[in-house]
């Protein structure tokens, strides 16, 4: 608190606020909070996707960061259930992918031969 009292009277107001930073399209979080999601199990790449929207995200559902694993396209859907093990809970991902492109299940299943 003392350091934003400190950076208000030298520097003015607008250099003693937080600093926000986007991590999902339409969502600003300060940048200790970005740090911090990309602590996480499976969350390395939190934060990266800027422009992706927020529901468009499979990492809560696997035990990760909510703004992890983005499968707003096809191939990026691929790319999550592909590192979906990185995950807590790779199930969740998985099932993510699969509400969206239920295609994507249907080729794993003629894969699997079940």
């Amino acid at each position: 608190m003392f350091h934003c009292a400190f950076l208000a009277l030298f520097y003015g107001d607008s250099m003693a606020k937080e600093k926000k930073v986007t991590v999902a399209k339409g969502v600003k979080v300060s940048r200790g909070v970005e740090e911090k999601m990309r602590e996480k199990k499976g969350s390395s790449s939190a934060g990266k996707y800027k422009t992706v929207a927020p529901k468009s995200f499979a990492g809560k559902s696997g035990g990760a960061s909510k703004f992890s694993f983005p499968i707003n396209t096809l191939a990026r859907a691929r790319n999550a259930l592909a590192r979906a093990h990185y995950a807590p809970n790779p199930s969740g991902i998985r099932a993510a992918v699969y509400k969206k492109y239920p295609q994507l299940k249907l080729n794993h299943e003629k894969r699997e031969g079940k």
